[in-house]
Protein backbone atom coordinates (compact mmCIF):
# COMPACT_ATOMS: atom_id res chain seq x y z
CA UNK A 1 0.00 0.00 0.00
CA UNK A 2 1.48 3.44 -0.92
CA UNK A 3 2.75 5.46 2.08
CA UNK A 4 0.46 8.43 1.23
CA UNK A 5 -2.64 6.24 1.39
CA UNK A 6 -1.53 4.80 4.73
CA UNK A 7 -1.07 8.32 6.04
CA UNK A 8 -4.57 9.38 4.93
CA UNK A 9 -6.17 6.33 6.52
CA UNK A 10 -4.35 7.08 9.75
CA UNK A 11 -5.59 10.67 9.76
CA UNK A 12 -9.17 9.55 9.13
CA UNK A 13 -9.00 6.99 11.93
CA UNK A 14 -7.85 9.70 14.32
CA UNK A 15 -10.86 11.92 13.63
CA UNK A 16 -13.74 11.69 16.16
CA UNK A 17 -16.75 9.67 15.03
CA UNK A 18 -19.69 11.72 13.81
CA UNK A 19 -22.74 10.91 15.94
CA UNK A 20 -25.76 9.71 14.01
CA UNK A 21 -28.54 12.27 13.98
CA UNK A 22 -31.77 11.68 15.84
CA UNK A 23 -34.42 11.35 13.13
CA UNK A 24 -38.12 11.33 13.91
CA UNK A 25 -41.43 11.13 12.10
CA UNK A 26 -43.24 13.89 13.99
CA UNK A 27 -47.04 14.03 14.09
CA UNK A 28 -48.93 17.25 14.73
CA UNK A 29 -52.47 18.52 14.29
CA UNK A 30 -54.44 21.69 13.88
CA UNK A 31 -58.10 22.58 13.80
CA UNK A 32 -59.82 21.97 10.47
CA UNK A 33 -61.79 25.19 10.98
CA UNK A 34 -65.15 23.45 10.62
CA UNK A 35 -67.70 25.56 12.57
CA UNK A 36 -70.19 22.65 12.52
CA UNK A 37 -67.72 20.16 13.98
CA UNK A 38 -65.07 21.78 16.13
CA UNK A 39 -63.54 18.38 16.85
CA UNK A 40 -62.35 17.96 13.27
CA UNK A 41 -58.62 18.39 12.89
CA UNK A 42 -55.99 18.16 10.19
CA UNK A 43 -53.22 15.69 11.06
CA UNK A 44 -49.81 16.07 9.46
CA UNK A 45 -46.52 14.19 9.65
CA UNK A 46 -43.07 15.59 8.99
CA UNK A 47 -39.48 14.46 9.33
CA UNK A 48 -37.40 16.04 12.09
CA UNK A 49 -33.63 15.59 12.31
CA UNK A 50 -31.85 16.68 15.50
CA UNK A 51 -28.20 17.07 16.36
CA UNK A 52 -27.66 14.78 19.39
CA UNK A 53 -25.20 17.25 20.93
CA UNK A 54 -28.03 19.80 21.08
CA UNK A 55 -30.63 17.35 22.39
CA UNK A 56 -31.81 16.43 25.89
CA UNK A 57 -34.09 13.51 26.73
CA UNK A 58 -36.28 14.30 29.74
CA UNK A 59 -37.66 11.36 31.73
CA UNK A 60 -40.65 12.60 33.74
CA UNK A 61 -41.70 11.00 37.06
CA UNK A 62 -41.05 7.36 36.22
CA UNK A 63 -41.26 6.46 39.89
CA UNK A 64 -40.54 3.08 41.46
CA UNK A 65 -44.10 3.01 42.83
CA UNK A 66 -47.33 4.97 42.56
CA UNK A 67 -50.25 5.09 44.98
CA UNK A 68 -52.40 3.62 42.19
CA UNK A 69 -51.44 -0.05 41.59
CA UNK A 70 -52.57 0.10 37.95
CA UNK A 71 -50.38 3.15 37.32
CA UNK A 72 -47.43 1.33 38.91
CA UNK A 73 -48.01 -1.67 36.66
CA UNK A 74 -48.19 0.44 33.50
CA UNK A 75 -44.93 2.22 34.38
CA UNK A 76 -43.38 -1.22 34.83
CA UNK A 77 -44.54 -2.21 31.35
CA UNK A 78 -42.82 0.80 29.77
CA UNK A 79 -39.48 0.56 31.56
CA UNK A 80 -37.69 -1.93 29.30
CA UNK A 81 -38.54 -0.11 26.08
CA UNK A 82 -37.81 3.30 27.64
CA UNK A 83 -34.41 2.18 28.91
CA UNK A 84 -33.56 0.97 25.39
CA UNK A 85 -34.48 4.42 24.03
CA UNK A 86 -32.30 6.13 26.62
CA UNK A 87 -29.39 3.83 25.84
CA UNK A 88 -29.70 4.54 22.12
CA UNK A 89 -30.04 8.31 22.55
CA UNK A 90 -27.11 8.34 25.01
CA UNK A 91 -24.91 6.38 22.58
CA UNK A 92 -25.51 9.02 19.94
CA UNK A 93 -24.52 11.86 22.25
CA UNK A 94 -27.81 13.16 23.71
CA UNK A 95 -27.97 14.30 27.33
CA UNK A 96 -30.30 12.20 29.49
CA UNK A 97 -32.03 14.12 32.29
CA UNK A 98 -33.82 11.92 34.84
CA UNK A 99 -36.59 13.84 36.59
CA UNK A 100 -38.24 11.72 39.30
CA UNK A 101 -39.94 14.52 41.25
CA UNK A 102 -39.91 14.59 45.03
CA UNK A 103 -37.06 12.07 45.29
CA UNK A 104 -34.02 14.35 45.36
CA UNK A 105 -33.08 13.30 48.90
CA UNK A 106 -32.56 9.78 47.55
CA UNK A 107 -30.10 11.15 44.95
CA UNK A 108 -28.41 13.87 47.06
CA UNK A 109 -24.97 12.27 46.72
CA UNK A 110 -25.40 10.96 43.17
CA UNK A 111 -23.02 12.40 40.53
CA UNK A 112 -25.98 13.07 38.26
CA UNK A 113 -27.61 15.17 40.97
CA UNK A 114 -24.46 17.20 41.48
CA UNK A 115 -24.18 17.66 37.70
CA UNK A 116 -27.62 19.27 37.56
CA UNK A 117 -26.93 21.45 40.57
CA UNK A 118 -23.71 22.73 39.01
CA UNK A 119 -25.48 24.43 36.09
CA UNK A 120 -25.51 28.22 36.56
CA UNK A 121 -28.87 29.98 36.65
CA UNK A 122 -29.80 32.03 33.61
CA UNK A 123 -32.13 34.97 33.15
CA UNK A 124 -35.20 34.37 30.99
CA UNK A 125 -37.54 36.76 29.22
CA UNK A 126 -40.47 34.59 30.29
CA UNK A 127 -40.23 33.78 34.01
CA UNK A 128 -39.63 30.15 34.84
CA UNK A 129 -42.50 28.55 36.75
CA UNK A 130 -42.37 25.93 39.49
CA UNK A 131 -45.57 24.39 38.10
CA UNK A 132 -47.04 25.26 34.70
CA UNK A 133 -50.82 25.19 34.95
CA UNK A 134 -53.33 25.08 32.13
CA UNK A 135 -54.20 28.62 31.06
CA UNK A 136 -57.25 29.13 28.82
CA UNK A 137 -55.49 31.75 26.70
CA UNK A 138 -52.88 29.16 25.67
CA UNK A 139 -54.84 25.95 25.23
CA UNK A 140 -58.33 24.47 25.42
CA UNK A 141 -59.49 22.45 28.42
CA UNK A 142 -58.07 18.95 28.59
CA UNK A 143 -60.22 16.40 26.75
CA UNK A 144 -60.49 14.19 29.86
CA UNK A 145 -61.85 14.81 33.35
CA UNK A 146 -59.15 13.87 35.85
CA UNK A 147 -60.74 15.69 38.80
CA UNK A 148 -61.03 12.44 40.78
CA UNK A 149 -57.29 11.72 40.54
CA UNK A 150 -57.61 9.41 37.59
CA UNK A 151 -57.32 5.95 39.15
CA UNK A 152 -59.01 3.74 36.60
CA UNK A 153 -59.15 0.23 37.98
CA UNK A 154 -59.34 1.34 41.61
CA UNK A 155 -61.20 4.65 41.68
CA UNK A 156 -61.07 4.86 45.48
CA UNK A 157 -57.28 4.56 45.83
CA UNK A 158 -56.05 6.82 48.66
CA UNK A 159 -53.55 9.37 47.41
CA UNK A 160 -50.16 9.35 49.16
CA UNK A 161 -46.47 9.62 48.33
CA UNK A 162 -45.68 6.01 47.50
CA UNK A 163 -42.42 6.65 45.65
CA UNK A 164 -38.88 7.06 46.88
CA UNK A 165 -36.82 6.94 43.67
CA UNK A 166 -36.95 6.48 39.92
CA UNK A 167 -37.84 2.99 38.72
CA UNK A 168 -34.74 0.80 39.08
CA UNK A 169 -35.22 -0.53 35.55
CA UNK A 170 -34.05 2.83 34.15
CA UNK A 171 -30.27 3.11 34.17
CA UNK A 172 -28.73 6.40 35.33
CA UNK A 173 -25.39 6.26 33.54
CA UNK A 174 -22.27 8.36 33.91
CA UNK A 175 -22.94 11.76 32.38
CA UNK A 176 -26.70 11.66 32.99
CA UNK A 177 -28.29 14.36 35.14
CA UNK A 178 -30.84 14.06 37.96
CA UNK A 179 -33.20 16.90 38.89
CA UNK A 180 -36.83 17.76 39.49
CA UNK A 181 -36.75 21.50 38.89
CA UNK A 182 -35.84 24.23 36.42
CA UNK A 183 -32.24 23.12 36.87
CA UNK A 184 -32.97 21.04 33.79
CA UNK A 185 -33.38 24.21 31.73
CA UNK A 186 -30.22 25.77 33.19
CA UNK A 187 -28.29 22.65 32.22
CA UNK A 188 -29.68 22.83 28.69
CA UNK A 189 -28.67 26.47 28.32
CA UNK A 190 -25.20 25.75 29.68
CA UNK A 191 -24.66 23.13 26.99
CA UNK A 192 -26.39 24.91 24.10
CA UNK A 193 -29.19 22.36 24.01
CA UNK A 194 -32.22 23.51 22.03
CA UNK A 195 -34.05 20.20 21.46
CA UNK A 196 -36.02 18.37 24.13
CA UNK A 197 -37.56 14.88 23.84
CA UNK A 198 -40.04 14.21 26.67
CA UNK A 199 -41.26 10.83 27.89
CA UNK A 200 -42.72 9.48 31.13
CA UNK A 201 -45.84 10.01 33.22
CA UNK A 202 -48.47 11.25 33.67
CA UNK A 203 -49.33 12.99 30.45
CA UNK A 204 -52.33 15.00 31.69
CA UNK A 205 -50.50 16.14 34.81
CA UNK A 206 -46.71 16.15 35.25
CA UNK A 207 -45.69 15.66 31.61
CA UNK A 208 -47.44 18.92 30.85
CA UNK A 209 -46.98 20.83 34.10
CA UNK A 210 -43.60 20.05 35.69
CA UNK A 211 -40.95 22.80 35.48
CA UNK A 212 -38.72 20.59 33.29
CA UNK A 213 -41.46 19.42 30.94
CA UNK A 214 -43.61 20.37 27.97
CA UNK A 215 -45.37 23.64 28.81
CA UNK A 216 -42.27 25.19 30.35
CA UNK A 217 -39.88 24.04 27.64
CA UNK A 218 -42.14 25.22 24.81
CA UNK A 219 -42.68 28.57 26.53
CA UNK A 220 -38.92 28.98 26.82
CA UNK A 221 -38.48 28.51 23.08
CA UNK A 222 -37.11 24.96 23.03
CA UNK A 223 -37.91 22.56 20.22
CA UNK A 224 -39.99 19.92 21.98
CA UNK A 225 -41.23 16.45 21.00
CA UNK A 226 -43.36 14.06 23.04
CA UNK A 227 -42.65 10.32 22.76
CA UNK A 228 -46.29 9.30 22.71
CA UNK A 229 -45.91 5.54 23.09
CA UNK A 230 -43.85 5.92 26.27
CA UNK A 231 -46.32 7.83 28.37
CA UNK A 232 -49.52 7.18 30.31
CA UNK A 233 -52.36 9.14 31.89
CA UNK A 234 -54.16 9.26 35.19
CA UNK A 235 -57.68 8.88 33.81
CA UNK A 236 -60.72 7.00 35.05
CA UNK A 237 -63.05 5.80 32.27
CA UNK A 238 -66.05 6.51 34.51
CA UNK A 239 -65.44 10.23 33.96
CA UNK A 240 -65.87 12.43 30.90
CA UNK A 241 -65.57 11.61 28.04
CA UNK A 242 -66.32 8.02 29.15
CA UNK A 243 -63.78 6.26 26.96
CA UNK A 244 -61.38 3.52 28.02
CA UNK A 245 -58.18 4.45 29.83
CA UNK A 246 -55.88 4.09 26.84
CA UNK A 247 -58.08 6.17 24.57
CA UNK A 248 -58.09 8.80 27.32
CA UNK A 249 -54.30 8.88 27.09
CA UNK A 250 -54.47 9.18 23.31
CA UNK A 251 -56.88 12.11 23.58
CA UNK A 252 -54.37 14.01 25.72
CA UNK A 253 -51.62 13.16 23.22
CA UNK A 254 -53.81 14.66 20.50
CA UNK A 255 -54.40 17.73 22.68
CA UNK A 256 -50.65 18.22 23.07
CA UNK A 257 -50.11 17.76 19.33
CA UNK A 258 -52.61 20.53 18.66
CA UNK A 259 -51.62 23.04 21.34
CA UNK A 260 -48.02 22.37 22.35
CA UNK A 261 -45.72 20.16 20.30
CA UNK A 262 -45.56 17.25 17.85
CA UNK A 263 -45.24 13.66 19.02
CA UNK A 264 -43.08 10.74 17.92
CA UNK A 265 -42.69 7.06 18.84
CA UNK A 266 -39.84 4.92 20.10
CA UNK A 267 -39.86 3.07 16.77
CA UNK A 268 -38.08 6.07 15.24
CA UNK A 269 -35.00 5.28 17.33
CA UNK A 270 -35.31 1.55 17.90
CA UNK A 271 -37.22 0.28 14.88
CA UNK A 272 -39.91 -2.36 15.22
CA UNK A 273 -43.34 -1.45 16.53
CA UNK A 274 -44.15 1.31 19.06
CA UNK A 275 -44.80 0.22 22.62
CA UNK A 276 -48.40 -0.77 23.40
CA UNK A 277 -49.74 -1.71 26.81
CA UNK A 278 -50.86 -5.31 27.18
CA UNK A 279 -54.41 -4.30 28.04
CA UNK A 280 -54.66 -1.78 25.20
CA UNK A 281 -56.67 -3.75 22.66
CA UNK A 282 -58.90 -1.42 20.60
CA UNK A 283 -62.20 -2.97 19.55
CA UNK A 284 -62.85 -3.57 15.84
CA UNK A 285 -66.33 -3.11 14.38
CA UNK A 286 -67.07 -4.28 10.83
CA UNK A 287 -69.99 -2.35 9.32
CA UNK A 288 -71.78 -4.11 6.46
CA UNK A 289 -73.88 -1.93 4.14
CA UNK A 290 -75.93 -3.24 1.23
CA UNK A 291 -79.29 -1.54 0.75
CA UNK A 292 -80.85 0.85 -1.74
CA UNK A 293 -83.50 2.67 0.27
CA UNK A 294 -82.39 4.30 3.52
CA UNK A 295 -79.03 5.87 2.58
CA UNK A 296 -77.04 4.18 5.32
CA UNK A 297 -74.08 4.25 2.94
CA UNK A 298 -74.08 7.96 3.84
CA UNK A 299 -75.47 8.10 7.38
CA UNK A 300 -73.47 5.25 8.92
CA UNK A 301 -69.99 6.55 7.99
CA UNK A 302 -70.86 9.94 9.51
CA UNK A 303 -72.27 8.23 12.59
CA UNK A 304 -69.21 6.00 12.99
CA UNK A 305 -66.81 8.92 12.72
CA UNK A 306 -68.60 11.07 15.29
CA UNK A 307 -69.86 8.41 17.69
CA UNK A 308 -67.40 5.50 17.51
CA UNK A 309 -64.06 6.22 15.91
CA UNK A 310 -63.06 9.14 18.13
CA UNK A 311 -63.56 6.73 21.07
CA UNK A 312 -60.77 4.56 19.71
CA UNK A 313 -63.07 1.97 18.13
CA UNK A 314 -61.65 0.84 14.80
CA UNK A 315 -64.16 0.52 11.97
CA UNK A 316 -63.98 -1.41 8.72
CA UNK A 317 -66.46 -1.11 5.87
CA UNK A 318 -67.93 -4.04 3.96
CA UNK A 319 -69.85 -2.36 1.16
CA UNK A 320 -72.09 -3.27 -1.74
CA UNK A 321 -73.63 -0.91 -4.26
CA UNK A 322 -77.12 0.59 -4.16
CA UNK A 323 -78.19 -1.78 -6.95
CA UNK A 324 -80.65 -4.19 -5.31
CA UNK A 325 -79.49 -6.96 -7.66
CA UNK A 326 -75.85 -6.62 -6.59
CA UNK A 327 -74.88 -9.59 -4.44
CA UNK A 328 -71.20 -8.74 -4.18
CA UNK A 329 -69.53 -6.98 -1.23
CA UNK A 330 -66.14 -5.31 -1.10
CA UNK A 331 -63.65 -5.86 1.75
CA UNK A 332 -65.62 -8.69 3.37
CA UNK A 333 -62.36 -10.21 4.65
CA UNK A 334 -62.55 -7.54 7.39
CA UNK A 335 -65.11 -9.78 9.11
CA UNK A 336 -62.35 -12.22 10.08
CA UNK A 337 -61.16 -10.32 13.14
CA UNK A 338 -64.21 -8.17 13.89
CA UNK A 339 -65.20 -7.92 17.55
CA UNK A 340 -68.70 -6.88 16.44
CA UNK A 341 -70.61 -6.69 13.16
CA UNK A 342 -73.14 -3.98 12.33
CA UNK A 343 -75.58 -4.89 9.55
CA UNK A 344 -77.51 -2.52 7.33
CA UNK A 345 -78.48 -4.85 4.50
CA UNK A 346 -81.70 -5.40 2.55
CA UNK A 347 -82.42 -8.66 0.71
CA UNK A 348 -78.95 -9.34 -0.64
CA UNK A 349 -76.86 -12.38 -1.22
CA UNK A 350 -73.18 -12.48 -0.36
CA UNK A 351 -70.03 -14.14 -1.62
CA UNK A 352 -69.79 -17.62 -0.13
CA UNK A 353 -66.69 -16.72 1.87
CA UNK A 354 -68.44 -13.72 3.38
CA UNK A 355 -71.48 -15.73 4.47
CA UNK A 356 -69.20 -18.34 5.98
CA UNK A 357 -67.45 -15.63 8.04
CA UNK A 358 -70.78 -14.17 9.17
CA UNK A 359 -72.04 -17.54 10.33
CA UNK A 360 -68.75 -18.26 12.10
CA UNK A 361 -68.92 -14.86 13.82
CA UNK A 362 -72.36 -15.66 15.23
CA UNK A 363 -71.47 -19.26 16.08
CA UNK A 364 -68.51 -18.02 18.13
CA UNK A 365 -70.89 -15.91 20.23
CA UNK A 366 -69.57 -12.59 18.95
CA UNK A 367 -71.73 -9.45 19.01
CA UNK A 368 -73.99 -8.35 16.19
CA UNK A 369 -76.06 -5.20 15.65
CA UNK A 370 -78.96 -5.19 13.18
CA UNK A 371 -80.45 -2.02 11.68
CA UNK A 372 -83.91 -1.80 10.13
CA UNK A 373 -83.90 -3.79 6.86
CA UNK A 374 -81.35 -6.24 8.25
CA UNK A 375 -84.31 -8.15 9.67
CA UNK A 376 -84.42 -9.57 6.15
CA UNK A 377 -80.81 -8.92 5.24
CA UNK A 378 -80.01 -12.12 3.32
CA UNK A 379 -83.44 -13.31 2.24
CA UNK A 380 -84.63 -12.56 -1.30
CA UNK A 381 -88.31 -11.75 -1.84
CA UNK A 382 -88.28 -13.73 -5.06
CA UNK A 383 -85.84 -16.31 -6.32
CA UNK A 384 -83.42 -18.56 -4.54
CA UNK A 385 -79.84 -17.72 -3.69
CA UNK A 386 -77.11 -20.25 -4.47
CA UNK A 387 -76.13 -22.39 -1.47
CA UNK A 388 -73.88 -20.51 0.96
CA UNK A 389 -74.91 -17.04 -0.18
CA UNK A 390 -78.07 -16.42 1.84
CA UNK A 391 -79.49 -16.77 5.36
CA UNK A 392 -83.26 -17.07 5.12
CA UNK A 393 -84.23 -17.20 8.81
CA UNK A 394 -81.53 -15.06 10.36
CA UNK A 395 -84.18 -12.88 12.05
CA UNK A 396 -85.43 -15.81 14.13
CA UNK A 397 -82.14 -17.69 14.49
CA UNK A 398 -79.96 -14.75 15.47
CA UNK A 399 -82.03 -11.64 16.19
CA UNK A 400 -84.59 -13.52 18.26
CA UNK A 401 -87.69 -12.11 16.52
CA UNK A 402 -89.86 -12.90 13.51
CA UNK A 403 -90.12 -10.16 10.86
CA UNK A 404 -93.55 -10.15 9.16
CA UNK A 405 -93.38 -7.22 6.74
CA UNK A 406 -94.15 -3.58 7.53
CA UNK A 407 -97.04 -1.12 7.74
CA UNK A 408 -96.09 0.96 4.75
CA UNK A 409 -95.76 4.71 4.50
CA UNK A 410 -98.00 6.58 6.84
CA UNK A 411 -98.10 8.60 10.02
CA UNK A 412 -95.08 9.01 12.28
CA UNK A 413 -94.48 6.49 15.03
CA UNK A 414 -94.28 7.35 18.72
CA UNK A 415 -91.50 5.42 20.45
CA UNK A 416 -91.95 4.65 24.14
CA UNK A 417 -90.00 2.89 26.88
CA UNK A 418 -91.70 0.11 28.85
CA UNK A 419 -91.53 0.93 32.55
CA UNK A 420 -89.53 -2.21 33.31
CA UNK A 421 -86.80 -1.17 30.86
CA UNK A 422 -86.17 2.39 32.01
CA UNK A 423 -82.97 1.48 33.85
CA UNK A 424 -81.48 -0.69 31.11
CA UNK A 425 -77.91 0.26 30.17
CA UNK A 426 -78.73 0.68 26.49
CA UNK A 427 -81.39 3.26 27.34
CA UNK A 428 -79.08 5.49 29.38
CA UNK A 429 -79.61 9.03 28.14
CA UNK A 430 -82.32 7.93 25.67
CA UNK A 431 -85.59 9.91 26.12
CA UNK A 432 -88.50 7.86 27.41
CA UNK A 433 -90.58 9.08 24.45
CA UNK A 434 -89.56 10.27 21.01
CA UNK A 435 -90.86 10.17 17.44
CA UNK A 436 -89.66 8.40 14.30
CA UNK A 437 -90.89 9.52 10.90
CA UNK A 438 -90.40 6.08 9.37
CA UNK A 439 -93.05 3.38 9.21
CA UNK A 440 -93.05 0.57 11.72
CA UNK A 441 -92.15 -3.04 11.06
CA UNK A 442 -94.39 -5.92 12.08
CA UNK A 443 -92.31 -7.97 14.48
CA UNK A 444 -93.73 -11.03 16.18
CA UNK A 445 -92.83 -14.02 18.35
CA UNK A 446 -89.88 -12.71 20.35
CA UNK A 447 -87.83 -15.62 21.69
CA UNK A 448 -87.56 -16.30 25.40
CA UNK A 449 -84.01 -14.93 25.28
CA UNK A 450 -85.22 -11.68 23.68
CA UNK A 451 -85.92 -8.53 25.71
CA UNK A 452 -87.90 -5.70 24.12
CA UNK A 453 -86.38 -2.33 25.06
CA UNK A 454 -88.56 0.09 23.08
CA UNK A 455 -92.01 -0.10 21.56
CA UNK A 456 -93.57 1.90 18.75
CA UNK A 457 -97.15 2.93 18.03
CA UNK A 458 -98.44 4.71 14.94
CA UNK A 459 -99.67 8.19 15.77
CA UNK A 460 -103.02 7.56 14.05
CA UNK A 461 -104.75 6.35 17.22
CA UNK A 462 -103.94 2.70 16.64
CA UNK A 463 -103.57 0.56 19.75
CA UNK A 464 -101.13 -1.87 18.12
CA UNK A 465 -97.57 -1.64 19.37
CA UNK A 466 -94.47 -3.11 17.77
CA UNK A 467 -90.98 -3.78 19.15
CA UNK A 468 -88.56 -1.22 17.73
CA UNK A 469 -85.45 -2.07 19.78
CA UNK A 470 -84.52 -5.31 21.51
CA UNK A 471 -81.66 -7.52 22.61
CA UNK A 472 -81.17 -11.27 22.28
CA UNK A 473 -78.84 -12.97 24.74
CA UNK A 474 -79.31 -16.59 23.64
CA UNK A 475 -76.20 -18.63 24.29
CA UNK A 476 -74.56 -15.73 26.10
CA UNK A 477 -74.46 -13.63 22.93
CA UNK A 478 -74.93 -9.88 22.81
CA UNK A 479 -77.26 -9.15 19.91
CA UNK A 480 -78.87 -5.72 19.55
CA UNK A 481 -81.58 -5.07 16.97
CA UNK A 482 -83.68 -2.10 15.98
CA UNK A 483 -86.22 -1.50 13.22
CA UNK A 484 -85.24 2.19 13.23
CA UNK A 485 -82.51 3.54 10.98
CA UNK A 486 -83.95 5.82 8.32
CA UNK A 487 -82.18 9.07 7.32
CA UNK A 488 -84.28 11.21 9.64
CA UNK A 489 -83.55 8.83 12.53
CA UNK A 490 -79.83 9.52 12.15
CA UNK A 491 -80.57 13.22 12.61
CA UNK A 492 -82.32 12.53 15.90
CA UNK A 493 -80.09 12.61 19.03
CA UNK A 494 -82.40 10.05 20.68
CA UNK A 495 -81.77 7.46 17.97
CA UNK A 496 -78.06 8.24 17.76
CA UNK A 497 -77.76 7.74 21.50
CA UNK A 498 -79.72 4.47 21.27
CA UNK A 499 -77.55 3.10 18.47
CA UNK A 500 -74.31 4.20 20.11
CA UNK A 501 -75.33 2.62 23.40
CA UNK A 502 -76.42 -0.55 21.63
CA UNK A 503 -73.08 -0.93 19.89
CA UNK A 504 -71.15 -0.19 23.09
CA UNK A 505 -73.29 -2.70 24.98
CA UNK A 506 -72.54 -5.46 22.49
CA UNK A 507 -68.82 -4.70 22.88
CA UNK A 508 -69.14 -4.68 26.68
CA UNK A 509 -67.81 -1.13 26.74
CA UNK A 510 -68.71 1.42 29.40
CA UNK A 511 -71.92 3.39 28.73
CA UNK A 512 -72.02 6.89 30.18
CA UNK A 513 -74.61 7.43 32.92
CA UNK A 514 -75.87 10.60 31.28
CA UNK A 515 -75.96 12.22 27.87
CA UNK A 516 -72.30 12.79 27.11
CA UNK A 517 -71.59 14.92 24.11
CA UNK A 518 -68.11 15.68 22.87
Amino acid sequence: MPPLRLLLLGLLAALPAVAASLDFNARSRRSAGDPLDTNRVVVSNGRVSWDPAKTAVVVCDMWDRHHCPDATARVGEMVSRMNAVLKEARSRGALIIHCPSDTMDFYKDHPGRKLAQSAPKVATLIPLEGWCSLKPDREAALPIDDSDGGCDGCPDCPSFKAWKSQHPGLEIADGDAVTDSAEAFYLMKQRGITNVLVMGVHINMCVLGRPFSIRQMVRQGQNVLLMRDLTDSMYNHRKRPFVNHFRGTELVVEHIEQYWCPSVTSADLLGGEPHRFTADKPKHVAIVVGENEYHTWETLPEFARRELEWRGIRTSWVMSSTNQQDHEFRNWEALKDADAVVLSVRRRGTPEGMMRLLREHVAQGKPLVSLRTSLHAFELREGVLPPGRGWKNMDEEVLGVDYQDHYGAGPAATITTPAAMESHLILRGVPRNFVSKHHLYRIRNPAGSTTVLLQGRLSDGSSQTEPVAWINTAGGRRIFGTSLGGPEDFSDPAFRRLLRNGILWTLDEFIAPEVAGR
